[in-house]
Order: C-alpha cells, then structure tokens, then sequence
C-alpha cells in the first residue's frame, strides 16, 4: 500500500480525494492536513466520510513526510509553490492547484499576478492531462493537474489540432460549470440565493484558464493558437459542459476522436449526432465527447462533459498519481456515474 498525504483535505477537491482513495485497493491515506481546523476530525468537517477511519487533521509542519510515498496538493492557488519547494526533493507530488500548470514563467507572472516563487520546480512540472502527457507523467516527480474548465475544453479540442481536421483560427469555446468549481470558502457570488434560478457569464475575456487553452492548443497545432472562450455559472452543483464551435467536416471531425480516444478507459466519444449530458458523467472519472453538424457546411458543434471535482481534478490526480506509483491507470476509478 502506498501513503498517501492529502494536504488542503477541508476543501471539495480534498474530500473527493478521499471519497476515490476510500476504496482504492492500492493506496492509503496517512495523514491529512488543514491548517483552519487543525485538530479536527474529518467527519466534523465532511460528515459524509464519517464512516472511514481517517487520521485527525493537522498542519503542514507537522506532518512525517517520510512516512508518506505521495502528496496531493489541494491548496489554494499561490500557495502551492513554497510548500512544494520545501518537501523532501525524493517525494512525489500531484498538486490540484494552478501553480504549476504554465511553463513559461513570464506568462504565469501576467496571468496571475506574481512571480512564480519556485521556477526550478516548473522547470520539472509536467502537465496533468492524462491522456496527452501520460508517458512523461510515469517518470515525472510533480504533475500539474489542469484546470477543471481547461481539461473540459481540450478533450474536445486537442484531438482536432493534432489530426489537422479543423481551422486553429476559428475556436470558439462556451462552457457551463458548476458552483463547487469556486471551491468552499465562503462567498457571496457562491451563496444559493445568488447562484439558483440564475445563469451568467463570469470572468469574461480574463479568465485564467485561456492561458492553458494558448499553452496547450498551440503545442497541438505547433503554431500559436488562441481561442475565443467564455465561461458561464450554471446553478448545479457539479458538472461541466463545454460547446465548441469549430471550422471543419463534421465526419473528419467524429474519426479523429474516434481514433485518438478508442484506447483511453475514460474518454466516450458518443454516435455522431449525440450530446453529451453532465448528469451521465456525474461523480465519476468519465469525459463524454459529441459531435454534430452544424447547420451551415464546413462547420461543427463539438461538447464535452465531466465531473468538474471528479475528472476535472481529484481524479485526474488520482489517475496521474497510479501512472506515477508504477500501478494501473484505472485502479480505483472504474465506478460508473452517479443517476439521477
């Protein structure tokens, strides 16, 4: 049984941490940290894991980081950096924030704010994408888990730049997620009277997962790519469901995913025709991709559907960290979706 430390396990990303490796044959949690509720148990904080027998919260600092194989980092964005730095240099790491996710330093210091504080250990990241980086992800120490919107957004897009099948100028992305991708802490715009029976655009034209959309479409295409993209809060609790609008054959299209998905466990590409629905990816590790013709020749309507806690983030991590243990990439994520 590999260790496993969960640090930042009072946050969703970390309870659905712990909700996957429950029942994952091959790891174990050791120790699980939040600095705000130190001491605490974990079913005073998640009543719904009150039934697993769980180590007491703690702090960073007071975690045997020799005792432990594997560290998820599922800490607030900006904060990841110098507590990653001061790990053991032999300790791998899967980190669910954006920290680690852009590889040119002044690009992260223009979309967030501040110079990266740990450039060395950027140097080494590799990018959580699974199923694109899934051989450097086997040797890597620290894997950078993607953004839950960025991931949505490429599974329905990489394959077509890599194929040559659409126009890299013509990318129009317009997706709808859930509330829990804004994470627990308490704030207004999050609270149920402000988001229920509503439904708006949020971050427009700076939202900062257009950086993984340039980073990673223009490595696809190998020539700078940038996307139109807006993204919408939609008044559920999980899910994320992206429209694409495309320049390209809807058949073209439907055969390059057919053939760059046919292999991977966890990405369903639908007949085409068919729409994708986040309610048939809920709770689970799955990514549901379809494809339809546009009404006007040329063009295509491309969706992509996942769990943003789930694929979009803790089970991403979970499938990189098995790929980084030496185990089999679906091991402890095979449990169908939640219906209704």
């Amino acid at each position: 049984m590999a260790r496993i430390a969960i640090l930042g396990a009072s946050g969703y990303t970390g309870a659905e941490l712990v909700r996957l490796l429950a029942t994952h044959p091959s790891l174990r949690v050791a120790a699980l940290t939040a600095d705000r509720k130190a001491g605490a148990a974990m079913a005073e904080v998640f009543p719904h894991l009150g039934h697993l027998a769980l180590p007491t919260l703690t702090r960073i600092e007071d975690v045997d980081f020799s005792a432990v194989d594997l560290v998820f980092c599922a800490l607030p964005h900006a904060t990841t950096q110098e507590v990653v730095a001061a790990l053991p240099r032999d300790l791998k790491v899967v980190d669910l924030s954006a920290d680690f996710r852009l590889r040119d330093m002044a690009v992260y210091a223009e979309w967030y704010g501040h110079e990266h504080r740990a450039p060395h250990l950027q140097e080494a990241a590799v990018y959580g994408l699974t199923e694109f980086y899934r051989d450097a992800i086997r040797a890597a120490r620290l894997t950078a888990g993607t953004g839950c919107n960025a991931a949505t957004g490429m599974y329905a897009v990489l394959p077509l730049l890599e194929a040559g099948v659409i126009d890299p100028d013509e990318i129009v992305i317009d997706l709808a997620t859930g509330v829990s991708g804004a994470g627990r802490a308490a704030k207004e715009a999050s609270l149920f009277s402000e988001v229920a029976e509503g439904f708006h655009a949020y971050n427009v034209a700076k939202h900062r997962h257009m950086a993984e959309f340039d980073q990673e479409f223009s490595r696809a295409a190998g020539r700078p790519v940038v996307c139109s993209f807006t993204a919408h809060l939609a008044p559920m609790n999980r899910g994320i469901l992206a429209t694409v609008y495309v320049r390209g054959e809807a058949e073209a299209v439907h055969a390059a995913f057919s053939e760059r998905y046919r292999a991977e466990p966890f990405l369903h590409v639908l007949p085409l025709g068919q729409t994708p629905h986040t309610r048939h990816v809920r709770g689970s590790n799955y990514c549901h991709v379809g494809v339809v013709a546009d009404r006007r020749p040329g063009r295509t309507i491309v969706f992509s559907a996942l769990d943003n806690l789930v694929k979009g983030a803790s089970g991403q991590a979970v499938q990189n960290a098995n790929l980084m243990l030496g185990l089999p990439e679906t091991q402890g994520l095979e449990a169908a979706p939640l219906f209704p």
